[in-house]
């Protein structure tokens, strides 16, 4: 499985409740072929979300454009940039 990045930021910030909608939509297309790994969320002073950055793997890139093409359908005013190739770097990998 090859890792991606899928971006979602806001035009404005909107509550946590609200984007939650795109993490359900994530489990709910979710297949062996394309899942949703992860999430960092980047929320603003008041608590509310500015940005999403999601980590999913795909078996390539046609596939996981085919899901949020989907996805697109399911939440056609949640915006998404991407998904782009990625590779996971953490601080244990320069011990």
């Amino acid at each position: 499985m090859s890792k991606y990045l899928v971006i979602h930021a806001m035009a404005s910030p909107i509550p946590v409740v609200q984007a939650e909608k795109v993490a359900k939509a994530a489990k709910t297309l979710s297949s062996s072929d394309a899942y949703w790994v992860s999430s960092w969320v980047q929320l603003d002073s008041k608590g509310n979300v500015a940005k999403i950055l999601c980590e999913w793997d795909a078996k390539d890139l046609p596939t996981l454009k085919k899901t949020m093409e989907q996805a697109k359908n399911m939440l056609p005013d949640f915006p998404a940039e991407g998904p782009y190739p990625m590779m996971k770097v953490d601080g244990e990998s320069y011990r």
